[in-house]
């Protein structure tokens, strides 16, 4: 059985190509099938899709990688030529090892960062439930998640850690003298802004507004910070209204646009505005960034103030590589016995045909009376036959070599030797 991963990352490719290929949770599994049914004989399929990543993980009977990579690029509406540059490709061993470094947040832009392990459980509990999850994949990705614990309990590798939420909030310190007299609006009710709103309440800002397509979970989120919700669609209306705004939604299509934005700064006055757009596909109109009076980052702006205190974790991550080496060494062993699971199967049906044909002999026999002792050493007798038919065969082979094979495998087999 073959493993492969082709994939593209925030190191591989910049966030205008990312977000052409990101997977909206609700298209994921339909995505899936439609990977399944291009590739050839028996196939597994899970994707794994994040602001920051689309990696496509794949087992089969051998690896195809025209195919994977033409799905892509078709799914992407990308030429294939201009798509080879920012993918990577693995198989085997680098597959589990890349699998295992990415739950365990060694491949994140936060180096350490927890989030990455539940989006990666996410991905495969839809891959199992859209029936594209097969024995090896399953088994790759179970691994990950043990790997991954272990690498959390026995290394320091969250600590100092600097998330996209903390760099935010670093950066609107930057721009506002005090960010306690700042308006903050929160544009989504997810994970990621969650966090969000939790770093920046700790500031203490003038107002916490959260506006989310689910009113539910914007009520929710607004009340445990003592803040208030609106609609998306007073979104343009409102926004003059705040000096920072934090999105980030699984909405394909941008929900704060240039000309709101200009509108809003004109309403301010141009007093500045800070915008982070954490959301792939974009949230807001990547020309807001030219704005005289906009400060607008991306999660791949973010990059540079997150890298604050990789240093400290270094030593963490030669520790976490260990465990990761060890890991894909069993997973590797795993993966070969796999591959002799038909021979397996095939041997017991063989001997299974034998044990069916001596013990209908032997019904035959009792049926004619014969005496017990007599029909189980007749039994006996034909079972020793027909295991020891093949090993005599080889024993009396004209070719030298082959015998020689044939006496190590009998001494190793049958001898103990």
């Amino acid at each position: 059985m073959a493993v492969w991963t082709l994939g593209l990352n925030h190191r591989t490719a910049p966030i205008q190509l990312r977000e052409r290929f990101a997977f909206a949770s609700d298209q994921l599994s339909l995505s899936m099938q439609g990977l399944c049914s291009r590739l050839e004989s028996h196939k597994e399929v899970a994707i794994l899709s994040t602001c920051n990543r689309t990696e496509i993980y794949c087992a089969g009977e051998q690896v195809q990688w025209r195919e994977t990579l033409h799905w892509l690029a078709e799914t992407g509406k990308a030429q294939v030529e201009s798509l080879q540059s920012h993918i990577y490709r693995l198989e085997g061993g680098a597959s589990a090892r890349h699998a295992f470094r990415v739950a365990s947040g060694l491949d994140s832009m936060v180096l350490g960062e927890s989030q990455i392990l539940g989006q990666f459980k996410n991905a495969v509990r839809v891959a199992a439930d859209s029936g594209v999850l097969g024995t090896t994949l399953n088994q790759l990705f179970q691994r990950s998640f043990a790997v991954a614990k272990e690498v959390r309990t026995a290394t320091d590798i969250g600590a100092h850690s600097i998330s996209m939420a903390a760099a935010s909030v670093r950066l609107a310190s930057q721009i506002f003298e005090n960010i306690k007299d700042a308006h903050v609006l929160f544009v989504g009710a997810g994970e990621m802004i969650e966090l969000c709103v939790a770093h920046f309440a700790a500031k203490s800002p003038r107002s916490i507004t959260i506006a989310n397509r689910s009113a539910d979970r914007a009520d929710l989120l607004a009340a445990l910070h003592g803040g208030q919700t609106l609609s998306l669609a007073e979104l343009p209306t409102q926004l003059p209204k705040f000096d920072v705004v934090i999105s980030c939604t699984a909405s394909t299509l941008p929900l704060i646009g240039l000309g709101a934005v200009q509108r809003a700064l004109r309403a301010r006055k141009n007093k500045p505005m800070f915008m982070v757009d954490l959301a792939v596909p974009r949230d807001i109109e990547p020309e807001v960034k030219n704005l005289s009076g906009v400060y607008l980052y991306t999660v791949d702006d973010l990059q540079q103030v997150i890298q604050t205190g990789q240093a400290y974790r270094q030593e963490a991550v030669a520790e976490a590589e260990i465990i990761i080496d060890q890991g894909v060494n069993k997973f590797m062993a795993w993966l070969d016995q796999r591959s002799h699971v038909p021979l397996i199967k095939e041997l017991n049906l063989q001997v299974d045909t034998w044990r069916q044909t001596e013990l209908m002999r032997a019904r035959k026999r009792f049926e004619k009376g014969d005496s017990i002792d007599s029909v189980l050493e007749s039994l006996s007798m034909g079972l020793m036959k027909k295991m020891l038919n093949g090993p005599m065969r080889e024993l009396n082979h004209p070719t030298s070599d082959q015998r020689e094979k044939a006496v190590v495998a009998v001494k190793h087999f049958f001898l103990n030797e």
